[in-house]
C-alpha cells in the first residue's frame, strides 16, 4: 500500500478525515481554504519552478526539491497543524531515505506569516514512522470509518459538512 504525504498529515490532524480520504471520498475540490493554499504555493515563489523540481517518488509528492542542497521544501498557508506539517516531512525525508537518498534535510515554509521552520529526521523519528505507517494502514484498511472526534480545527476542514450532517430520521 503507497502511503503518501497527505495521508501523513491527515492521521496527526484527524483519523477519520485520513479514512475518508482514503476511501476515495474528496472535498477539498470544494473547499476555498484549499483553493487559498494552492494558490500561496503558486504564487510565493515564482522562480521557484526554474530551480528547484516537484518530485513524485514511492507515493509521496514534495512541492520542492532543491538537489544541490538537498533540501525539500513545503510551503504551507498556516501552522495551525504545524506538527502534522513537520511529520508530513518527515515522512518525505524518510521516504527519500528508503530509495537511497541520504543527507536530505525539510524546510517548512509559511509565506503568509513569513516563518521557516527547518525539519530533520531522527533515529527516533525513523521508528515513529514506522509505527504511524502500521496505524495509517489499520485505519484506511478498517471497513468503518472512525467515529467523529469534535475539535477546534474541524470548522475550518473540507470535510466539515459532511462530517456534521445529520440524516432527517423519520
Amino acid at each position: 500500500m503507497k502511503i503518501t504525504g497527505t495521508h501523513f498529515n491527515y492521521y496527526q490532524v484527524c483519523k477519520r478525515k485520513l479514512w475518508l480520504f482514503a476511501s476515495g471520498i474528496h472535498f477539498e475540490h470544494t473547499s476555498d481554504l484549499v483553493l487559498e493554499g494552492k494558490l500561496i504555493h503558486e504564487d510565493s515563489y515564482p522562480q521557484r519552478s526554474e530551480r528547484y523540481e516537484e518530485i513524485e517518488l514511492d507515493g509521496i509528492k514534495v512541492d520542492y526539491y532543491d538537489a544541490k542542497s538537498k533540501v525539500i521544501h513545503e510551503i504551507k498557508k498556516s501552522n495551525k497543524v504545524e506538527k502534522a506539517h513537520e511529520w508530513q516531512v518527515k515522512y518525505y525525508l524518510y521516504v527519500f531515505e528508503q530509495n537511497g537518498i541520504e543527507g536530505v534535510t525539510g524546510l517548512l515554509e509559511y509565506p503568509v506569516l513569513r516563518k521557516t521552520q527547518p525539519v530533520i529526521l531522527s533515529d527516533f523519528d525513523r521508528e515513529k514512522i514506522e509505527e504511524m505507517k502500521e496505524n495509517i494502514e489499520k485505519i484506511i484498511l478498517d471497513e468503518n470509518c472512525p467515529s467523529l472526534v469534535q475539535k477546534s480545527l474541524c470548522r475550518s476542514c473540507s470535510y466539515f459538512e459532511f462530517c456534521y450532517s445529520k440524516e432527517v430520521e423519520e
